[in-house]
């Protein structure tokens, strides 16, 4: 591990503000933000530009009045060293004579891990890494999940009374939350690659799980919401009604099942819906964890649950949730409303510890971040 100075935490710093403005549009890379620093100054700095454009190092570069020659780079993951849909950020640093790169971590990405490093070298530049690895992992957890378990990272959105109820007994649940709270759940939609839900949610709500522009409180949030998430609905065996809001709307909509009824699978092809056919689990409903691995084949960093008590009780006892998104109004809404959990403990000793991450204020409302720590 090197002995890095103030100012290199400084500007490792700067880079993480600057990947941070990316993570709503560059998935399925990762978001990284660069800093190129002569004589202790500043002289470029840029962020990945959405998927297909340029990374960071390369925007950094452009942003350069005249030469970068050299100028150490601090960039907050491995610069790559593939050919995709540009070309290789480590050759293009050579070529700009840099003299130092300083990056957050290694690429996890086996196209990349560790060649980026060795192209620099190769070329006499000397690099180091490891500055603010733990921000750098934080910010890009779902693409470094992916690349090195083959899964997302799953976030469980759930909105519940002070009771701990999430719907009535009839399963009519709009809206628990008000205004604030729903704004701040665009924010996840947003960075999510997919939004799950179960079929039942979409007959009792016809649910849209669309981001809109005009509830982001981020910067440049058209481009965000024109990069809608897939929605997935977990409907084994069709019962989704064909008019649907969420088979209509932009953006994409992939129904997952187990055994689909063939005359609605043939209608949904006719009207473009992708049916994806998945391995069933002990109970005849979608093994979710096959639904999550295809989810990371298809390139999908981070995904986001928002589905009642029982789809999402499924995922927390298979263990695929990372974490909790929990909203809780100030409201009662009875005992014979339905549970936040659909999970059938008999025993203390079955309890699931969970860490609280954080707690904030939306509107009314609060918002729980919360962990499994088992």
């Amino acid at each position: 591990m090197s002995d890095f100075s103030t100012a290199d935490h400084a500007f490792m710093a700067r880079a993480l503000h600057l990947a941070r403005k990316g993570i709503y549009t560059t998935m399925p890379n990762p978001s990284v933000g660069c800093v190129l620093v002569r004589d202790g100054k500043v002289i470029g700095e840029g962020f990945t530009s959405p998927a297909g454009g340029p990374h960071g190092e390369i925007n950094a570069l452009r942003s350069v009045n005249g030469s970068a020659k050299g100028a150490t780079a601090y960039v907050t993951l491995e610069p790559c060293a593939h050919y995709g849909r540009t070309p290789p950020c480590a050759k293009t640093l050579v070529e700009a004579g840099v003299v130092k790169v300083v990056a957050a971590m290694t690429d996890p990405n086996p196209r990349v891990s560790g060649g980026g490093f060795k192209i620099l070298e190769d070329a006499g530049i000397e690099t180091v890494s490891g500055l603010l690895e733990a921000d750098a992992r934080t910010l890009n957890q779902g693409f470094f999940k992916r690349m090195e378990t083959g899964k997302p990272y799953v976030r469980c959105k759930m909105a519940m009374s002070v009771d701990g109820r999430t719907a009535m007994e009839s399963g009519e649940s709009q809206w628990i939350t008000g205004s604030a709270a729903r704004a701040d759940v665009q924010q996840w939609r947003a960075r999510s690659c997919a939004v799950v839900t179960g079929v039942d949610s979409i007959i009792h709500d016809d649910s849209s799980l669309t981001v809109r522009a005009n509830e982001l409180r981020i910067e440049n949030p058209e481009a965000a919401a024109e990069k809608q998430p897939l929605r997935v609905v977990v409907d084994s065996t069709l019962r989704i009604p064909l008019d649907a809001k969420i088979l209509s709307l932009p953006g994409t909509t992939l129904l997952a099942g187990v055994n689909p009824d063939q005359n609605k699978l043939k209608t949904l092809a006719e009207k473009g819906i992708e049916v994806m056919v998945l391995p069933a689990n002990e109970s005849g409903s979608v093994d979710l964890e096959a639904l999550m691995t295809e989810l990371a084949r298809r390139d999908c960093n981070e995904v986001l649950l928002e589905t009642g008590a029982t789809l999402a009780g499924s995922a927390v006892e298979a263990g695929l949730v990372d974490e909790l998104l929990i909203y809780m109004a100030p409201v009662l809404m009875g005992s014979d409303a339905r549970p936040l959990f659909q999970l059938p403990f008999s025993k203390m000793a079955e309890k699931r510890p969970l860490a609280i991450e954080d707690i904030r204020a939306f509107g009314n409302d609060w918002r729980l971040i919360c962990k499994p720590t088992d």
